[in-house]
């Protein structure tokens, strides 16, 4: 006799949305099944390969180490987190103790939907900027929390204005999230002057801070992004969390790290001590080599997302699709053509892939606030965006459906 079980799964899994990048697959699946040639600009997926030292690294250390095969520390070993505050001393003259101002992640994603664990019961309030990175949002409401948006737009430069927090919402939230280099927006922050007001801000109000950082070292001609950490007062009130994904173009190694205040930053150890091992010890190694080890590779990768960028934007802006250069991420944030304007960014995206075979981010799956944009990630071979203005061409020639 079959019987099926069949359990509802969890509140907080049907409180979230699509994942926006599962739905985008979907789209790519079909288009892929009419034979159409898909050139994928919606995830922020790195196409350059992981550079040949940090390879050789793993490689060697895998084969030749067989110790290094066991349980790693959950933490992230000392050599790695030496590494990690020797890198903020250069890059940033910023002071961290490897000891317990440093802590390893499986990527900074898990490091974001682990601390919201950390911190949050159920029905705690978390603030976050929309649009956002969607795991800001979304490990908020898995911990069981409760996200208070904070609108960004082009009228605020995407910066929040804190003043405009209601005092009952600020007084009871727990967890803040920023993230500059924004992520979808590419906006930046010219100096530290609103990391300022975040510190007097959570203080004020007795919040724990969350800068991701993922994109801190995609920056264009000339710019810095400053580093929230560089504030005084950030370690009391925070941490900021680091990704290897887009400097090192290693994505899929899954390495990355928090830094900030050694009592801020424990109960994310703790929780990860229960819930994983950690980060291979083999891929830790790999990760000290890129950070102490040749810098050009970053130098060319931003180069080269620099050089796509141009290209694009130059394409755009000729064929009536209006674009600028961002001062960092590899992202373009475009508001929908000015013809297509009566759809929404999702249908757009529908469209634009069953059209022409392109996959863009639509802005509405980084929040409300997101609608009326889409994402394009600079992913893809220098030369297949060349195809991509042909085809957007035709594409925004033709129009929206009568």
């Amino acid at each position: 006799m079959d019987k099926k079980v069949k359990v509802e799964p969890s509140k907080k899994l049907t409180e979230l949305p699509p994942y926006l990048f599962g739905a985008i697959d979907v789209l790519k699946k079909e288009a892929r099944s009419k034979k159409l040639d898909v050139i994928d600009l919606g995830m922020g997926n790195p196409d350059i390969e992981t550079s040949a030292h940090v390879v050789e690294r793993l490689c060697d250390t895998v084969k030749n180490h067989p110790k290094t095969h066991r349980y790693p520390q959950a933490k992230g070993m000392p050599k790695f987190r030496l590494a990690v505050a020797d890198w903020y001393k250069k890059k940033f003259n910023v002071d961290l103790n490897p000891e317990n101002e440093v802590l390893a992640l499986v990527g900074s994603k898990e490091g974001v939907a682990h601390l919201c664990m950390a911190y949050l019961d159920p029905g705690d309030t978390a603030l976050v900027t929309n649009p956002c990175y969607p795991v800001h949002r979304n490990g908020i409401i898995l911990a069981g929390g409760q996200p208070y948006d904070i609108p960004i737009s082009e009228d605020n430069n995407y910066i929040p204005d804190l003043k405009k927090i209601p005092a009952e919402v600020a007084s009871k939230a727990k967890l803040m999230f920023i993230n500059y280099p924004n992520n979808p927006t590419t906006a930046v922050l010219e100096d530290t002057k609103f990391f300022e007001e975040v510190v007097e801000f959570a203080s004020k109000h007795n919040i724990v801070v969350c800068q991701d950082f993922a994109y801190s070292e995609i920056t264009y001609d000339g710019y810095k992004a400053p580093s929230f950490m560089e504030v005084e007062g950030a370690k009391d009130v925070g941490m900021e969390l680091h990704s290897f994904s887009k400097t090192y173009n290693m994505a899929g190694w899954r390495v990355g790290y928090c830094v900030g205040g050694k009592d801020l930053i424990k109960p994310l150890e703790k929780m990860k001590s229960y819930l994983d091992y950690g980060v291979f010890t083999a891929i830790q190694l790999s990760g000290i080599k890129a950070l102490k080890g040749p810098q050009k590779c970053v130098r060319e990768t931003v180069k080269e997302y620099r050089r796509r960028q141009k290209k694009l934007v130059d394409g755009l802006n000729k064929i009536g699709w209006s674009a600028k250069l961002p001062k960092a991420t590899m992202y373009l944030w475009m508001r929908l053509p000015e013809n297509f304007r009566d759809m929404n960014s999702l249908e757009f995206a529908e469209l634009l892939i069953e059209k022409t075979g392109i996959a863009v981010a639509p802005g509405i799956g980084f929040g409300a606030y997101g609608e009326g944009f889409v994402r394009i990630a600079v992913v893809t071979h220098y030369q297949r965006f060349h195809d991509v203005l042909l085809r957007l061409k035709e594409f925004l020639k033709e129009g929206p459906p009568k």
